[in-house]
This record gives C-alpha cells, sequence and structure tokens, in this order.
C-alpha cells in the first residue's frame, strides 16, 4: 500500500476533481453546498442508489423524477398501493428491487418515524440494503467514513494500482485497496467523485487518461496497462430458454392479465399468462380459444439466460372465463405497467390486425 502522503495526495485530487466537474444528479447535494455542510436528503440517496443497482445513471433519472414527484416522502411511498409502485418501477428491471423498495420505506416509516438509520451497521439490516448501499448512504446522505465500491470504482483501483488478477476473484482485494484510500472527511463527496472519474474518464474501453485527476499516480497508466484493466475471467455462455406468451383480447377491448407471484423473476409484476420458461416448455393456454401463432418471437436477456418466447393470440366473446388472470378494461391498463419483457410481447402482439378482429 502507498504511504500515508501519497494516500492523502489522492483523496486530494479527486475532491478537487469533484468540486469542479462532479456531474450534475437529480439525487445529488452539489459540492460546492456539501462542503458548507448541507446533506443530501438520506431518502433521496437511498432511492437513487437501490434504482442505480444494475441499472445506469442515463435510464434511472426519470424514475427518480417520477417516484419523488409522485412519493415525495418515505411516509407516502411506504403508504403506496404495491401495484402502482411495481407499475411505476416497470423498466427499469431486477423486480425484487422494488418489492424491497416498498418493505424498507414500511420499515423505516412505521418503526424508523421515516428517519434512516445513520449507521451502515444499522442501514444493512433494514429490506433490500445490502454492503454497498448501506455503505453509500452512510457516507453520502450522513458524511461518515464509509468505503463505497461499485464497478467503477473497483475499476479506478485496478487501474490505480496496477492489478492484474481477474474479476470477480480479486474483488475483496480491490475493496481493500479502495478503503485503505477512504478518507475521514468529506467521504461522500470522494466516493461520489471516484465514481463519477469511473464512469466519465477512467472508462470501461479507451479511458481519457490525459484527463484524469490521478493519472500521475495510477500505475496502469505508467505500464501503458490502462486499457485492459481490469482484467477479467471469460464469462460461460449464457443458456437460452424458450417459452410461449398468450395475449387474448376480449371483444370489448380488455385484455387477459396476470400478476406474477411475489417470489421469482418478474414477482410482482404485470404480465402475460403464458407457459415455463426452460429448455422445452410446457404449454398453458389461460383459456380454450383458436389460437393463432404470430410469426416473429419475442427475445430478450435476464442476468442468467437469453429467453426466446412464441407469442400467441385469440379474440373472444364476454363469455370466455380464464383459468389464470383476470382480464382488464382498456383504461385500466397501459403497456408502460409492464417490465420490458411483457411489454416486447404488446408491441408485436398489439400491433398485429388479427388480435384486434372482433
Amino acid at each position: 500500500m502507498r504511504d500515508m502522503t501519497t494516500q492523502a495526495t489522492i483523496c486530494a485530487q479527486v475532491l478537487a476533481w469533484y468540486d469542479k466537474h462532479a456531474r450534475d444528479l437529480p439525487w445529488r447535494v452539489p459540492p460546492a453546498r456539501s462542503k458548507s455542510g448541507q446533506r443530501p436528503d438520506p431518502y433521496h440517496v437511498w432511492l437513487s442508489e437501490v434504482m442505480l443497482q444494475q441499472t445506469t445513471v442515463a435510464a434511472v433519472g426519470r424514475y427518480f423524477r417520477l417516484f419523488t414527484s409522485r412519493w415525495p416522502d418515505v411516509h407516502a411511498l411506504a403508504h403506496a398501493e404495491d401495484g402502482e409502485v411495481m407499475a411505476a418501477w416497470a423498466g427499469l428491471g431486477y423486480y425484487a428491487r422494488a418489492r424491497n423498495l416498498l418493505a424498507c420505506a414500511r420499515v423505516v416509516s412505521h418503526d424508523f418515524g421515516g428517519v434512516f438509520p445513520q449507521t451502515r451497521q444499522d442501514l444493512q439490516a433494514l429490506p433490500g440494503i445490502g454492503p454497498y448501499t448501506s455503505a453509500a448512504i452512510a457516507a453520502i446522505a450522513f458524511g461518515q467514513a464509509e468505503t463505497v465500491v461499485d464497478g467503477n470504482v473497483e475499476r479506478v483501483m485496478a487501474r490505480l494500482f496496477a492489478v492484474n488478477e481477474p474479476l470477480p476473484g480479486v474483488k475483496p482485494r480491490l475493496r481493500e485497496l479502495a478503503d485503505a484510500l477512504t478518507p475521514n472527511r468529506r467521504a461522500g463527496d470522494y466516493a461520489q467523485g471516484l465514481m463519477d472519474i469511473g464512469a466519465t474518464i477512467c472508462t470501461p474501453r479507451r479511458p481519457v487518461c490525459a484527463l484524469c485527476p490521478l493519472m500521475g499516480e495510477c500505475r496502469a497508466y505508467a505500464q501503458d496497462l490502462a486499457s485492459e484493466l481490469p482484467r477479467r475471467v471469460a464469462k460461460t455462455p449464457k443458456p437460452v430458454r424458450f417459452g410461449v406468451a398468450y395475449v387474448v383480447r376480449r371483444n370489448d377491448g380488455a385484455l387477459l392479465l396476470e400478476r406474477r407471484p411475489n417470489k421469482g423473476l418478474l414477482g410482482g409484476m404485470l404480465g402475460w399468462p403464458g407457459s415455463d420458461w426452460s429448455a422445452e416448455p410446457t404449454e398453458a393456454p389461460p383459456l380454450g380459444a383458436d389460437w393463432q401463432v404470430l410469426g416473429d418471437e419475442v427475445r430478450h436477456t435476464f442476468t442468467h439466460f437469453h429467453l426466446r418466447l412464441t407469442v400467441k393470440i385469440a379474440s373472444v366473446g364476454p363469455e370466455a372465463l380464464p383459468v389464470l388472470g383476470e382480464f382488464l378494461d382498456k383504461g385500466a391498463f397501459s403497456p408502460g405497467d409492464l417490465p420490458t419483457v411483457m411489454r416486447k410481447v404488446h408491441d408485436l402482439a398489439c400491433l398485429e390486425p388479427a388480435l384486434s378482429r372482433p
């Protein structure tokens, strides 16, 4: 590890760069106000950090504004209907986060009077808050000297110290390196500065080393290795799963949808009735009908597999009784309430002329 002088230099360079180049994000307090002691709303920090898990900053901004406009504080979110929150979350993916978001809001509202705990340990005891999120909230919202390590910080550490061991096995070492640099003062600004450097300068491909405030300290730059680090173990190809989605429109325009079980993939979300998703799915039509198979299929990629869905459509009369799901009137349903894969099914099926035929 580097000496204390070098550590202080790195921290000072990150903070000086952040003071001048911090990204303008809706959940942040600008560094000028942060230095004067103003803290961001812990509700905003928590909400943004949960949304940012496995999602890009560019994608989160619109959702953050929607949530804070509709549910301006943790009490409002705690009293929201599950279905409304799940619908508002649609498109962000990783829907267990939305369920945990509600669970956490209700604990903070009901058990803590709407006040978030300030320490990493207490925050991590809340639903859906893990080591990274608890450290981020403690550092950014409460000024605690906690080490915040996301993918951007891992990349900066791997390059700064020229770490050649591959991810994911080297993660503990990268965290140790980051922890040794974390300052006692302005830890939240430092963490955000380090993440901003990773997101805008020390990028995965073609890092812009000439603009980096840490260029003079960076061992990977000195060894001409920056674009090669961090190294990664070759990924195993994702398997392909198949399934069938059934889209039924009643002759009054109502559509047959079902809310998926809370546990499992897309838990708690609205979707089309369908088969299992497997190598050889078992068909499970929700009612007897003259099913038509669309020529195209829906393709979607999840974290651990690729999905290919055959889409079957049918038009039925008012006497049709489904064995699962329920018909939703036209005014009670919006495609925006659907997760991305189900919205792809909608776009394919509901633009098909055959579906609208009486």
